[in-house]
């Protein structure tokens, strides 16, 4: 073929998938990775798979919506269409110039999914989308046009045909293919169709207009009225079935200018900005609702320390136990569920497998809890990013009709991820600041990914949505609705560095780690809202540090210096969408706006504690041990009380240390009825001595004992003396301390030594689990790597079903492989490697399977044939008496 000539046009789309290059098969291969999966042998199976039903469906409907009004178009338009009749559809007759401008794109998207084939003179829509696409009774088009009148008048009478084409003022003719014909090209004539119309009624030109943007469909009786029977008379409407007529699409085309679509979408729409905060205060909201979240998945965690809630039968949480954890978090259940799944995303929380199976958290948790809070942060933002499981849908129903539960299944949206990561990726190409209106991202993704059907706006990746913007606020993600800083390094996208000016309103949510998540999430909202005007207007800063030589609080761990190394968490985390380095780099930049913890609180002579900001962990945990928790507001206030006290006493802690504790935590001096509390419940701790017989108990004062024996509320315990200073219990000793602290006393368990057993709370930890795989949905996209390697082999099976062959006095017409004997198909073998040639050739393997490759013979000896396989791209051995046939390639081939 001289340069001059331009290559002939494709006939298939087998054909002009081969005219690619392999930069435009990988694209395909990319956007549909169902194609490769397995790989095709060759480019007709690719071909092939390309047009099947299940594939298309899944084509069109990634489509944006722009593209998919492109197919539409092309599917009520002739087959094949020229790019002119394209973009009439699509632009109409005035050729908006918005539409036309980007219609080469939709178009190229369309070419390089393999919907669309052929040049512009001669475009194709890939069968099966026709069919899904064009206009049926059963199917309503999206266009909302009918049948052309050639497929309405199909099951007509040649005479109401030809009075039709009459009174139409045409010409009758002598067959009804060409009446319909003709009566085809008076609808498709602009002058001819607006004089035909003109010389109609009003009323009937309204009928017209009632129809002409769809339902194409409209019934009559048997006796139409005549501004109906006027449309019948020319055409203008066609009888489908008994009762029921349609608009023709010529028809509907003219009176629509000859535009496919009613309100063509050419260009997105833009996300709008509902409000603009400063970007101090956008980070400093968010960071902090991000310490809200850690101290919130710590609480929860906290609270399932010696094992949660029993796992249900059919896996997950019960609502009982889900209203619990919200009423132990002082959140709405929907929240207590999202951190509920969070935790397990995160793989800090599984079920421990044991037969009265229940939830605990895992040894990662451990680990998890030693990192800097922005790591652990970043941690549970990237295990949210990637996570498939939807906490949106807890309370729902499944397709059974059973409610879909916390950690249960069912959970699973594949799109989720996809969506997460877009939603926050058009927050972060608004300015910084700016908080975005909610239903413009919605309408964003409904022209991005349109849903199935035109009408339906709820979609579940509308809810998606929804939910993404909420739990981006909850995680602190977001600030104020605006994208923070360490949000967009979360997602690779260029983030400002920390502003120095405002460290402060990051930190005010320092005094609120003991409330509620949504009370302190609103006092850090309002905290930033009262940031200074201006960068310059710092608000002081103090940082606090546990003096040297404070002394240390009994079986709690070590504080550990800012300087001193964390080993990496360990790697059991599901695979994220943002990378380490992304997660690194959040980390970072959400580090200087988290509030430092405090080791110090304010002790008040009311038996209270004020903790100002959020406390050290060690601090935290023995406070936790020795008061109740009375308020969660702007600070934390603990409250201590004899059954507190005795609760210290009990975990091993004495009155000394108790006091130690105090005097080295408190800003403000020890008050004397705490002291005394201390004293007075150390000293009657332990004065009573319970121990088993069922139970016993013994004390050195007789005239305590005949008290307890005298209380009434002793009646249930069935208490009887056995000695001075000995009575025994018919109740085991569990109960029978409970009984006497309920009395008032201050009994202590002992052992069969008589030593005091110290009751202190044992961890219950799972075994090493991983967080759940995110479910993806399809085929997952395949990697650069694969991909060549899938072109190669697609290639090569090409090479060997269509390389030309000479021809020989066996070769059939058909163009199948020849039969061959065995001593042919061995001389041709050693002739072949004796010239270097290429040969075709037909295998069976072991399996039965047949195929057709291509070889370059090396070597053959006992009975086998070691070649160079074109379609394996590799030396391959192969039984010759495997080899159904063979043949020498055309002179031109390699």
């Amino acid at each position: 073929m001289s340069s001059d000539e331009k290559p002939a046009a494709p006939r298939s789309l087998a054909e002009a998938l081969r005219a690619r290059d392999d930069a435009s098969l990988a694209a395909l291969l990319r956007s549909r990775p169902d194609l490769i999966t397995p790989v095709p042998t060759d480019l007709t199976q690719l071909a092939t798979r390309a047009g099947t039903r299940a594939s298309v469906v899944r084509a069109l409907e990634r489509l944006d919506r722009f593209a998919q009004q492109t197919a539409q178009a092309l599917a009520v338009a002739g087959d094949p269409a020229t790019y002119g009749e394209l973009l009439g559809l699509m632009a109409s007759d005035a050729r908006d110039p918005v539409v036309a401008a980007a219609l080469p794109r939709a178009l190229g998207t369309l070419r390089e999914q393999a919907l669309v084939w052929g040049g512009d003179d001669r475009l194709r829509l890939v069968r099966t989308a026709r069919e899904l696409l064009a206009p049926s009774p059963q199917h309503p088009s999206p266009t909302g046009l009918g049948p052309t009148v050639r497929e309405a008048a199909a099951g007509m009478s040649p005479g109401r045909i030809q009075e039709i084409v009459t009174t139409a003022g045409l010409p009758s003719t002598h067959d009804s293919v060409s009446a319909v014909a003709s009566l085809t090209d008076l609808f498709t004539d602009r002058e001819r169709m607006s004089a035909l119309l003109a010389g109609l009624p009003a009323d009937s030109l309204e009928v017209l207009e009632r129809l002409v943007w769809g339902p194409p469909y409209g019934q009559v009786t048997p006796d139409p009225a005549p501004r109906l029977r006027r449309l019948l008379d020319r055409g203008l409407l066609l009888p489908t079935a008994p009762g029921t007529v349609v608009l023709p699409r010529e028809a509907a085309l003219h009176l629509r200018a000859g535009r496919a679509h009613r309100a063509p979408e050419p260009v997105p729409p833009a996300v709008e900005a509902a409000a603009t905060h400063r970007p101090q205060v956008v980070d400093a909201t968010a960071a902090g609702q991000a310490y809200t979240a850690l101290t919130t998945v710590e609480e929860l965690l906290r609270d399932w320390d010696e094992g949660g809630p029993n796992v249900l039968r059919a896996g997950g949480l019960s609502v009982r136990d889900l209203k619990r954890t919200a009423v132990a978090l002082d959140v709405p259940e929907p929240v207590a569920a999202f951190w509920v799944e969070l935790a397990y995303a995160a793989g800090l929380l599984a079920s421990d497998g044991e037969d009265d199976e229940r939830y605990a958290a895992t040894p990662a948790h451990d680990e998890w809890l030693e990192r800097p809070a922005a790591e652990r942060w970043a941690h549970l933002a990237a295990a949210w990013l990637a996570a498939t499981r939807t906490a949106g849908l807890i309370g729902g129903r499944d397709a059974k009709d059973r409610t879909l539960s916390a950690l249960g299944p069912g959970l699973d949206r594949s799109a989720a991820p996809e969506v997460r990561h877009r939603v926050l990726t058009l927050l972060a190409g608004l300015p910084q600041g700016a908080a975005p209106a909610g239903e413009s991202v919605l309408a964003r993704l409904r022209w991005e990914h349109p849903p199935r059907e035109p009408r339906q706006e709820d979609d579940l990746r509308g809810r998606l949505a929804r939910w993404t913007l909420s739990e981006a606020e909850l995680l602190g993600v977001t600030g104020r609705g605006a994208l923070s800083a360490h949000g967009r390094a979360l997602l690779g996208a260029s983030a400002p560095a920390p502003a120095e000016a405002e460290p402060a309103p990051g930190k005010t949510p320092a005094g609120e780690a003991g409330r509620g998540p949504a009370a302190r999430a609103k006092a850090a909202t309002d905290a930033a809202g009262a940031a200074p005007a201006s960068p310059g207007d710092k608000l002081p800063v103090h940082k606090h540090h546990r003096p040297e030589g404070t002394p240390g609080i009994p079986g709690a761990p070590a504080p550990r210096s800012p300087a001193t190394p964390v080993s990496p968490f360990s790697p059991t985390a599901p695979a994220s969408a943002a990378s380490a380095d992304e997660q690194a780099a959040a980390a970072r930049v959400l580090a200087p706006l988290l509030p430092e913890p405090l080791d110090h609180v304010l002790l008040q002579a009311d038996l209270t504690a004020v903790a100002p900001g959020p406390l050290w962990r060690p601090l935290a945990e023995t406070l936790g041990v020795l008061a109740d928790v009375e308020s969660k507001g702007g600070a934390t206030v603990y409250r201590f009380t004899p059954a507190s006290v005795r609760r210290a006493l009990d975990a091993g802690r004495t009155a000394s240390d108790l006091h130690a504790f105090l005097t080295a935590h408190s800003r403000t001096p020890v008050p004397q009825p705490l002291a005394y509390l201390i004293d007075d419940v150390a000293r009657r701790h332990g004065h009573l001595r319970v121990g088993a017989a069922s139970a016993y108990l013994r004390c050195d004062d007789d005239a305590l004992l005949n008290e307890i024996l005298a209380d009434k509320r002793s009646a249930g315990l069935r208490l009887r003396r056995l000695a001075p200073t000995v009575l025994a219990a018919q109740a085991d000793p569990a109960t029978l301390l409970e009984g006497l602290r309920a009395m008032g006393y201050a009994p202590a368990a002992e052992s069969a030594a008589g030593d005091v057993l110290i009751t202190r709370a044992h961890s219950h930890r799972t075994p090493p689990r991983t967080a759940p795989d995110p479910v993806p949905e399809g085929p997952p996209t395949p990697d650069a790597t694969l991909l060549s390697a899938a072109i190669r082999a697609i290639r090569a099976g090409d090479l060997a079903s269509t390389a030309p062959r000479k021809p020989t006095a066996a070769t059939r017409e058909d163009g199948e492989l020849p039969r061959t004997g065995s001593a042919e198909t061995l001389a041709t073998m050693q002739a072949a490697v004796l010239t270097g040639e290429a040969l075709w050739i037909g295998y069976v393997n072991a399996e039965g399977a047949a195929s057709q490759r291509v070889i370059a013979p090396i070597r053959v000896e006992g009975g086998f044939v070691t070649a160079y396989d074109h379609t394996a791209d590799e030396v391959r051995t192969y039984p010759l008496h495997r080899v159904t046939g063979v043949a020498e390639l055309a002179d031109d081939q390699p």
